[in-house]
Order: C-alpha cells, then structure tokens, then sequence
C-alpha cells in the first residue's frame, strides 16, 4: 500500500478545528450494543471531504466507546486528499486508503486491543432526508446490505420520491390538490438514532 502525503490543511479546515464558538454537531449513527454483528457498524456523516478536519470529532466521541482508535482506511474515490497521519485527542491516528479491496462509501477503524468497525460514510452533500435513511439503514443489526448496496437503495428512493412530487406538482396546478392520497406517496423516513453505551468490535 501506499501512502498519498497530504497538502497542508487549508484555512477552512484550520478555522473548522479551532474553532469553539460554533462547533459543528458530529452526526453519527451506531448499531445497537450487542447486537450481532453485521456488514456495517453505523454511518457517519461527515460535514466535509476533509479528513484532517474531519475525523478528530469522530474520534472523540468513538475513542470512549470502543477503545482508543489507532487507525482508518478509506477508498480514495471520494476523498480528495488521504493524509498519513491525523492528530486528535490526545493521539495520532495513522490514515491509509485500499482503491480496489474497500468499498468506496466505507470507513474502516481499527482500535488496537479492541477490535475494527465498519461504518458507511454519507455523502456531505446528500439530502438530509436521504441521509436519514442511510444512518437509519446502515444502523440496523440485521442489516445485509453493503455500503454501496445502501447509496444504491437511497438514489433509487431519492428518484422515487422527486418523480412523485414531479407529478404531485402537476397535479395540483391542474386542481388536483383535495383529491389526492398523502399515504400513497412513499417518503424516505427520518429517524434520529442515539449512541450506544459499549458496542463490541469485529
């Protein structure tokens, strides 16, 4: 394997760390503790591309639950830039990237006397109700899909949902509105998961 070095981090990223005025909220969904395990941990859903800016957030809240977290792989399909090396709390967690042997929607974690974790990575940019469905999704202890599996499944709903309101629209304008089923629709659910207290590594 080898190692991509990273550019410096850029003004935003500085400003996205140091920054204590306005932190932004990790959003982070975890399978239940004990749950058997399956493809996929959870889901993180980063606010950015930036995994310098990025992972030290996640780290403080993972590093309690499962053990000090030593080390990440990525795909590098949809990260810009793989740094070596990113210094959170306390320690420095070592970055490395698989292109064809890791899914490209996955973050890997690795705590060293604990175990590894599997968690589907949101897209920053996705909708917030599509975003929903995937941490709800990836936070299933029953679940089978992978992480692409889930990206798949979501565009698809996504799809399904701007078509219904394509002709939901049309339908109204014509005066349609008083007759229509809200309950035939179908809708991406939301759902706001909270943190489990001790899950147990692969």
């Amino acid at each position: 394997m080898t190692a991509i070095i990273s550019a410096p981090p850029t003004p935003e990223a500085d400003d996205r760390l140091s920054s204590t005025s306005s932190p932004l909220s990790l959003r982070l969904s975890l399978a239940p503790a004990g749950s058997v395990p399956a493809l996929l941990d959870g889901a993180w859903w980063p606010h950015s591309r930036d995994l310098l800016a990025e992972l030290p957030a996640l780290t403080a809240v993972l590093d309690p639950l499962w053990g000090r977290i030593t080390r990440v792989t990525v795909n590098p399909t949809h990260w810009p830039t793989v740094p070596r090396k990113v210094p959170v709390a306390g320690h420095v967690v070592k970055v490395g990237w698989f292109l064809s042997e890791q899914d490209p929607h996955e973050l890997l974690l690795l705590s060293y006397r604990t175990g590894r974790w599997n968690l589907l990575v949101v897209p920053p940019q996705i909708p917030s109700a599509s975003a929903a469905w995937l941490m709800a999704a990836a936070g299933d202890p029953l679940g089978t899909s992978t992480a692409s599996r889930l990206m798949e499944q979501a565009a698809g709903l996504r799809t399904v949902y701007e078509d219904d309101r394509a002709v939901e629209a049309a339908w109204d304008s014509e005066g349609g509105h008083e007759a229509r089923d809200p309950a035939a629709r179908p809708r991406i659910p939301t759902v706001t998961a909270g943190l489990p207290q001790q899950p147990t590594g692969r």
